[in-house]
């Protein structure tokens, strides 16, 4: 486990707005968007969001010391101010996989003149990031990482059928939304077909009930919105399902496990993970996996927070980062 942490509440960074944002170009008529705020001469950092297909949030920015980090934020492919934008049915997804993704963050680090920088995420992010860092680690200076997941099969199979046994009603709600041929079989593969349906009528009923079914297993976490998917605006639901299915039904084009088995490619990599014990969505053995896979990672995990973190969780967070700013080559 790792050490008491500096902040014992978020007290989180004032609003700061960026300096410099960009749109680019990553090919296949991909153009993924950018933004860079905080210090130009400060440690840079690379916020990995979640979903897949959430796009990045203003809140973020907000984790980071200003005048010592130079942070980089971006939305993938399909997603927020990417385009072309995956709630369009038109927009074609063969192009949009963990490989391009990866390829996209390398590319945009080239752009940005950075050769190394810290990588911050939770969720999906903490996936892609971890794929990124395997892939490059020569990259990566440190990460920081909250609701830890490494997109198994079998995660994913918990998240949309094993967690069920707490939500029997919803689930049963989520299944009866594909085709009843479907209901025993891929349910996920099945929303995937249903969110790039050319009807808009089936892509929003599939949006709706992919949504509901996520917000019911968020729901016993305090503190949080009542409908985190639900609630998002119209276009932002119907990219996020649209890409989280097309991810999850091709079990992020990760061999299963892959991600642990070749954690020992971080090694040197200095790295905080914040998990809450009751995240039903992802259950903290995964963080508990990597934590023993990854001997320069500092396990916390957080009794009472879910998936979304609380309080404690946050103050972890910031303090990791805090740390992490006055590490070598981080402005003084």
């Amino acid at each position: 486990m790792g050490s008491v942490p500096e902040h014992t509440e978020a007290e989180l960074y004032p609003p700061i707005e960026p300096y410099d944002r960009g749109m680019l170009d990553v090919g296949d008529g991909n153009h993924v968007y950018w933004e860079v705020c905080g210090n130009p001469a400060g440690k840079p950092a690379l916020v990995v969001h979640g979903g897949p297909g959430s796009g990045c949030a203003p809140g973020a920015r907000r984790f980071f010391d200003p005048d010592r980090y130079r942070v980089v934020l971006f939305d993938q492919r399909g997603c927020g101010r990417s385009t072309p934008h995956a709630a369009d049915p038109a927009t074609e997804l063969r192009h949009n996989t963990t490989g391009h993704l990866l390829a996209d963050m390398e590319l945009l680090r080239r752009h940005l003149g950075i050769d190394r920088w810290l990588l911050s995420g939770g969720s999906w992010g903490s996936t892609l990031l971890l794929a990124y860092a395997e892939r490059h680690p020569e990259r990566v200076s440190e990460i920081v990482i909250s609701a830890v997941t490494t997109t198994r099969r079998s995660e994913i199979d918990w998240l949309y059928r094993g967690v069920g046994r707490f939500f029997p009603e919803a689930w049963e709600r989520f299944r009866a939304g594909v085709p009843e041929a479907d209901r025993d079989g891929d349910l996920i593969a099945a929303y995937a077909r249903l969110t790039s349906d050319p009807d808009p009528r089936v892509r929003a009923r599939a949006t709706e009930d992919w949504c509901a079914w996520e917000d019911a297993v968020a729901s016993t976490e305090s503190g949080q919105v009542t409908a985190p998917y639900g609630g998002r605006p119209s276009e932002s639901r119907l990219a996020l399902v649209r890409l989280a299915a097309h991810y999850f039904a091709h079990g992020a084009w990760l061999e299963e496990g892959a991600l642990l088995r070749d954690a020992g490619r971080l090694a040197g990599i200095p790295g905080v993970l914040v998990h809450g014990r009751l995240d039903l969505g992802s259950p903290p053995h995964t963080a508990w996996e990597l934590s023993r896979a990854w001997p320069d990672a500092e396990l916390h995990l957080v009794d009472d927070a879910g998936h979304f973190g609380n309080d404690r969780a946050r103050a972890l967070r910031l303090a990791a980062l805090d740390r992490f700013a006055r590490e070598p080559g981080a402005p003084r």
